[in-house]
This record gives C-alpha cells, structure tokens and sequence, in this order.
C-alpha cells in the first residue's frame, strides 16, 4: 500500500511542476503567430521549388547522358 502512495506523490509532484513551467511560456501575439506562419510556408514553398527544380535538372541531365550512350 506504500508504494502506491508514492507513486500517487510523484504523479501530484510531475503534474505540480508541469503546472509550473506552462505558466512561464511566453505565448505569441496573434500577429506574430500570423507573420510567423507565413514565414514558413513561404520558406517551404520555396524550398518545394528549387527541389523541384533540381530534381527535374538531374532527370534533365541524366536523359542526356543515357541518350550519348
């Protein structure tokens, strides 16, 4: 019967100091998150096309190379 007291005291204790460090999260502005948010997905998209890009490059190149031999 001990343990499971123990256990119930660690639990209280885990959830306590969750409690703790979720007060001091700073969370963004709404503005803020919105910049944020577009700031990525351009980056992504961005990203998404020069891959693209080269992708189709190395196929484009690959094409030739097979053609001269």
């Amino acid at each position: 019967m001990g343990e499971s007291n123990k256990e119930n005291t660690q639990k209280k204790s885990f959830f306590k100091g969750v409690k703790s460090e979720f007060k001091k999260i700073i969370w963004p502005t709404k503005e803020t998150l919105v910049k944020e948010t577009v700031a990525v997905v351009v980056t992504s998209v961005i990203l998404g096309l020069i891959i693209a890009i080269v992708d189709i490059g190395v196929k484009y190149g690959f094409d030739k190379l097979l053609q001269l031999g």
